[in-house]
């Protein structure tokens, strides 16, 4: 689902990676209460790996196994957008005897085969982010989703304090159909009224999460369009090469709620001055939803104490009218190809995006 194929033009190549790792030098006191005593090993493995947004997510699953000094090996795969690598590395992991899988199932419930015969042949698996289908204590241990229909009622939220009369909205949102879009839909629609008014075509603008793509989809609609009062996107660094079109036909860039990028806090600060309607709202854009997937697998493989959370919601970040949580954020120092909003510490990213 999301970030599959986004920003391509972000996107560093990467080859198929599995690296083995022992963990054993954290200090008792720092164990967190979901390591427990049992020795275990753990695999991350992704259905596409290629891209900055993954690398940071994947820099962060292996910080949070890291916590786990009962975790003695960590390996991970990428498959390349491939379906049936990914549904390979799932069984040589199990065939491997690795204990705890945690699957990004991009293809999803493609991959729900070899998901349920690594669950059944005793192994701890937990996917997470993208539904694969199944049930858990059948298919897989635990499903970890991300709260998608969360974000379109924190984006509904600032449209209506911002835009108290109603308004114009166009939202864009990756490939046709994704569930994605379809949930923040209704989390947004559970907010707003009748007074705002969607623009693009039912049920969002079809992007891919794609920059090119996105700015032929925003020059579209900017040409259709007499007035659009904000933009709502699911991946805002998508949009940075795209919003210059509003300025080029002599309007200025609406306002904007989405998720958060390096790249699109600087883009703000460079040109908010000389845009007035440029308000920006955005949301974490969710790396950290691996922490919590990682959390259960350790938990469940080591006889730990289970996390009390089940689904990540991604909190709000940047808020360019209120300041809070916090003002627009922009290490132009750093790669644009990173995401404040994640705890992985910024130089941390700027090194697993290999810049």
């Amino acid at each position: 689902m999301k970030h599959s194929t986004l920003a391509k033009g972000m996107a560093l190549s990467v080859a198929a990676l599995a690296m083995s790792v022992g963990f054993g030098s954290v200090a008792k006191a720092e164990v967190p209460s979901w390591c427990g005593p049992k020795k275990a090993t753990l695999a991350l493995l992704d259905g596409y790996g290629g891209n900055s947004w993954r690398q940071v997510t994947t820099a962060s699953g292996k910080q949070t196994i890291e916590l786990c000094p009962s975790i003695t090996k960590y390996e991970y795969a990428d498959g390349q957008g491939d379906t049936q690598k990914s549904i390979s590395d799932i069984k040589s992991m199990a065939a491997k005897g690795i204990d705890a899988l945690v699957v990004f199932g991009d293809a999803g419930p493609a991959v729900l085969p070899a998901i349920t015969s690594a669950f059944k042949a005793g192994k701890v698996v937990v996917p997470y982010r993208v539904n694969v289908g199944g049930k858990e204590g059948v298919n897989y241990s635990k499903f970890i989703g991300s709260s998608f229909e969360n974000d379109g009622e924190t984006w509904g939220k600032w449209i209506k304090t911002n835009l108290p009369k109603g308004g114009n909205i166009l939202f864009l949102s990756g490939p046709a159909g994704n569930s994605q879009g379809i949930d923040e839909l209704k989390g947004m629609k559970k907010v707003l009224g009748k007074e705002y008014v969607f623009v693009n075509p039912e049920p969002f603008g079809v992007t891919n999460w794609d920059p090119a793509l996105t700015q032929k989809v925003l020059t579209a609609e900017i040409a259709k369009n007499a007035k659009i009062d904000v933009i709502v996107s699911d991946f805002g660094p998508s949009l940075v090469g795209a919003l210059p079109q509003f300025t080029k036909q002599g309007k200025s860039i609406p306002a904007l709620a989405t998720s958060d990028g390096n790249s699109l806090g600087c883009f703000w600060q460079e040109n908010h001055a000389s845009n007035p309607d440029f308000k920006l709202f955005t949301v974490a854009t969710g790396n950290d939803n691996v922490r919590l997937a990682v959390e259960w697998a350790v938990a469940l493989a080591t006889g730990g104490e289970k996390p009390k959370e089940e689904i990540f919601k991604a909190p709000a970040f940047e808020d360019s009218v209120s300041g809070s949580p916090k003002s627009v954020q922009c290490r132009k120092d750093l790669p644009g190809a990173i995401y404040l909003s994640s705890e992985l510490p910024a130089e941390a990213q700027a090194k697993a995006v290999g810049q």
